[in-house]
């Protein structure tokens, strides 16, 4: 099943490192069967607050994203990020291409009323 890394990043000054690790972490990619579906996009905040900028990379499974996580490519460039931008990195589990919500809401039903 898919898995997303999110990042919530906040706004950070130009800096001749985020530029390489931003050339850079394409490559880190590649084995793990990763990729980019929101980078440097304009967002829309609807509610709330939202500073900054979201990054999300889709990976075949969460095995695949933390072991792109903690390879040796990787730990190598994420300094030159984490050096100057602050934020907020999670992974997350897609659902199944079949995933109904009201299974969901019935669930929560059902262990409301037992409970």
């Amino acid at each position: 099943m898919t898995a997303y890394v999110i990042g919530h990043l906040r706004e950070a000054a130009p800096h001749l490192e985020i530029a390489e690790y931003i050339e850079r972490i394409g490559a880190t990619f590649a084995p793990y069967g990763g990729r980019f579906l929101v980078h440097a996009a304009q967002h829309e905040v609807k509610e709330g607050s939202w500073p900054g900028h979201v990054v999300v990379i889709a990976f075949p499974g969460l095995d695949e994203a933390r072991s792109w996580w903690d390879s040796p490519a990787y730990r190598e460039i994420a300094p030159l990020r984490s050096r100057h931008i602050e934020g907020d990195i999670i992974f997350v589990p897609g659902v199944p291409e079949a995933y109904d919500p009201t299974a969901t809401a019935r669930a929560m039903r059902e262990a409301m009323a037992a409970g």
